[in-house]
């Protein structure tokens, strides 16, 4: 697809990484066990306060009402609320493991408007032997309310509160173990993958590599498309699409184009070349079920169309088919509500407007200007990142229905031709597209994956991924295993072997 073209903004501040030599030795120390510091002792310096240090015990552990977390090692929890700016409130928490540490940070992301501490995620990287840090953004809640009059608010959300959330845990781990962390990663999925990008493109020096899952780095596209078809569906009677409509979508989508590949699966492997149309869906005269209406049809090649922005040139990208189980989160009986919060309080900042007001050729170029890469993660200067040795990986599947996968290979590719040409950005810069999975995970692909230690091999071993293991799990059991494929290649199958054995599939040119 064509890259169209991208905002360059982006700035950066930091100090220099340590050098490969000095990580390497300090990775191969063999894990602290007498800290410099007591957890009570820990202490910030500069604008941040902590507000709490506490000394966990091994075990199950349950923080603040949230959902237990199951076997923790123990671990130095801390609480801390950092102000950079006046009219910041970010908070942040940091677990170290008391034993075992790898001698590694890693940041976790958030989802949506991002305004609370993601446990589950501490929970999972302080079982990996990380120091782990999570933040809530700068505000508390999941609605865009809190950026109605506040600008700086705004910032701490779109990419500040990480940033500093990476310089204070950066220090308390040194000051926790003696020793600064030899690595720092980032992991996160839709809004944390959106952060991760930030990341590299404003702050390179923060992290030694990230992964960036189903980023909404077109914040502003998203919330644009969102609405453009909440109005596509209510433009005339009986335009909506309720579950049977979307279910007969979605089985005809995948009977059209499911053996594309050379192999029926169940799984559009490469759904952008799917050249299905609704029309053959249109009820004809006399029929009542098992089809669709005319407003229906065009509500649908709605959902599915890529208009561009007329200020930029770039297509916002709309839902690909195989997708289409899960439209009711944009095409659903109200609209959606990230994309409503993002229109009332940050691009027009009225609590009263209302998503009727839309017009999408007036809008979405004035809200993605107004954002100027503040939320969005449009930048496409990753040199900086690269060439302190960053590496990135992203990942998205392309039967998403709230983050359009298509803004990822589109971003990729316009990656790809700033720096002049594939050569220069795989060795730091692969993306990999994951057919059949819906947001972050689960639909009917092989959507159980572990990038971290791919990351980690990539990072610390030079090891960059050619193929990605993943599975299918149904009922507990793996029923299916699949190699991801670095795009633009795609996974093919053998022609011999079990269909269902990723053994029996290589990555090729499409």
């Amino acid at each position: 697809m064509t890259p169209g073209r991208w905002r360059k903004g982006g700035g950066a501040r930091g100090a220099c990484a340590l050098s490969a030599s000095v990580a390497a030795a300090m990775l191969a120390l063999p894990a602290q066990q007498a800290q410099a510091a007591d957890c009570a002792s820990l202490s910030l310096r500069g604008t941040g306060t902590i507000e709490s240090r506490q000394l966990v015990a091994a075990g199950d552990y349950q923080p603040d009402g949230a959902e237990p977390m199951k076997a923790l090692p123990a671990f130095c929890r801390v609480a801390a609320v950092l102000k950079p700016v006046p009219g910041s409130d970010i908070r942040i928490e940091l677990w170290m493991p008391r034993e075992g540490w790898n001698g590694k940070l890693l940041g976790v992301g958030n989802g949506g408007f991002s305004g609370s501490i993601s446990w589950a995620a501490l929970a999972d990287g302080l079982r990996r032997g990380y120091a782990t840090a999570s933040t809530n953004t700068g505000h508390d809640g999941s609605s865009g309310r809190f950026a109605l009059g506040q600008p700086q608010k705004l910032i701490d959300f779109g990419y500040r509160a990480v940033h500093e959330m990476t310089q204070a845990s950066k220090q308390l781990v040194a000051d926790f173990y003696a020793r600064p962390a030899a690595r720092a990663y980032w992991n996160g999925c839709s809004a944390g993958g959106r952060q991760g990008l930030q990341s590299a493109q404003r702050y390179p020096e923060d992290y030694d590599g990230i992964i960036a899952g189903a980023p909404a780095l077109d914040w502003t596209g998203r919330a644009s498309s969102a609405l453009r078809v909440a109005q596509a569906v209510r433009a005339q009677p009986g335009a909506m699409l309720d579950a049977a409509a979307m279910s007969l979508l979605y089985r005809s989508s995948v009977a059209a184009c499911d053996a594309d590949d050379g192999l029926a699966d169940d799984v559009i492997e490469s759904p952008q070349r799917c050249a299905f149309d609704p029309q053959v869906l249109q009820c004809r005269d006399g029929q009542a079920q098992g089809c669709l209406s005319p407003a229906q049809v065009q509500a649908a090649r709605e959902i599915y169309r890529s208009p561009v922005n007329p200020s930029t040139g770039r297509a916002i990208t709309g839902l690909y088919p195989g997708s289409e189980a899960g439209w009711n989160t944009w095409a659903g009986a109200a609209p959606f509500g990230t994309a409503v919060d993002h229109y009332r309080y940050i691009v027009n900042a009225d609590a009263g407007w209302s998503p009727e007001n839309f017009r999408f050729e007036r809008d979405a170029p004035r809200s993605e200007s107004q954002d100027a890469n503040t939320i969005n993660a449009l930048n496409t200067d990753l040199s900086r990142y690269f060439r302190r040795g960053g590496k990135l990986i992203q990942y998205h599947g392309w039967s998403d229905p709230q983050i359009s996968p298509g803004v990822s290979p589109q971003y990729h590719d316009a990656v790809t031709q700033r720096a002049g040409g594939a050569q220069g950005v795989s060795d730091s810069y692969r993306l990999f597209m994951v057919p059949g999975m819906a947001h972050c995970s689960g639909g009917d692909g092989a959507s159980s994956f572990d990038m971290i230690p791919v990351l980690e091999a990539w990072v610390e071993q030079g090891r960059a991924p050619d193929s990605i293991p993943a599975r299918r799990e149904r009922n507990g059991a793996v029923d299916r295993s699949r190699v991801l494929c670095p795009w633009p290649n795609v996974a093919r199958y053998s022609g011999s072997g079990d269909p269902a054995d990723a053994r029996n599939f290589r990555c090729v040119a499409p």
